[in-house]
């Protein structure tokens, strides 16, 4: 499970960091990369980004309905 959280913060820290270049500079980096907005590629990153960003709902959620210090101990201690 672990291993899911971390992969799909780096996602959506990745648009985040995407959304602030178009933002400031009116640069999809995702798009310049892969080949366009429409590109198969691009269309599979936003995907991936919009799913990780869904699913990183589930610890905000855990994390407000418990103290933060105790949602991030839940996390470390489970197998």
């Amino acid at each position: 499970m672990k291993a899911i959280n971390l992969t799909t913060l780096l996602l959506v820290i990745i648009g985040g960091l995407n959304w602030g270049l178009v933002g400031i500079a009116n640069i999809d980096l995702v798009a310049t990369l892969f080949g366009g907005q429409q590109a198969t590629v691009s269309r599979i990153i936003y995907l991936l980004v919009g799913l990780s960003a869904l699913w990183q709902l589930f610890p905000l959620m855990r994390a407000a309905s418990i103290d933060e210090a105790h949602a991030e101990a839940g996390l470390r201690l489970r197998p």
